[in-house]
């Protein structure tokens, strides 16, 4: 059952109260009406995620706040222009193709874009996303693309179930992130450690995330 958009306004305000300090939520949209969205943003979030790129088409030019928007879901290759256009970060990027993509196309648009490295923290067939002992060559290959910046990791974790079976899987991503930290690889800045949703995120910051994707807790009873 979804929530009126006074009860989500509330419900954001207590979230974000709750959270410590130094740690983002993203709003995640996926699905979610106009008027759901700018309830959050009446509540004081600042950040956005959009799983697909024709959702944040249809919604971003319906605001004028200042919001800063995520790309939280699987990128295809022929809506990376797109996505250039629409998005703040993308926080999906798990492949040197991808990440290529993105780059020519920045450099047309004469535009530096921030990433993230998605990291298939579980190696799970089903989820995108690089595998954990294979995002060190990637970041690295990335290091040399000069139109995105990689800011930091990304990763799912199981969408439901008991939130402490997230945490291996956590903290697995948050050791490749304070490594890649101290490698100082050029146009690489780890700043953002993506990691947790609602079932799973108050775990998550316990393992060293600084940004939460949350979406059912906030929009739905």
């Amino acid at each position: 059952m979804l929530k009126s958009t006074d009860d989500i306004r509330i419900t954001a305000v207590r979230l974000l109260e709750s959270l410590p300090a130094g740690v983002t939520l993203v709003a995640a949209a996926k699905g979610r009406s106009v008027e759901q969205v700018r309830s959050v943003i009446e509540a004081g979030v600042t950040h956005i995620g959009h799983n697909y790129v024709q959702e944040a088409e249809a919604m971003r030019p319906l605001f004028a706040e200042p919001v800063s928007w995520h790309l939280i879901g699987h990128l295809q290759s022929n809506k990376a222009r797109k996505a250039i256009e629409l998005f703040d970060i993308v926080q999906t990027v798990d492949s040197l193709r991808l990440a290529s993509d993105l780059d020519r196309r920045c450099a047309s648009m004469h535009r530096m874009l921030p990433i993230l490295v998605e990291v298939n923290s579980g190696g799970e067939e089903s989820k995108s996303g690089v595998l954990p002992e294979q995002v060190d060559e990637l970041v690295s290959d990335l290091a040399a693309l000069r139109h995105i910046q990689v800011q930091g990791l990304m990763t799912m974790g199981p969408r439901s179930g008991d939130p402490e079976d997230s945490r291996r899987y956590f903290h697995t991503t948050r050791l490749a992130f304070e490594r890649l930290a101290r490698v100082g690889l050029p146009r690489v800045e780890m700043r953002y450690l993506s990691m947790g949703m609602s079932n799973s995120f108050r775990v998550a910051i316990e393992e060293g995330a600084n940004l939460v994707r949350i979406g059912s807790l906030l929009f739905e009873s």
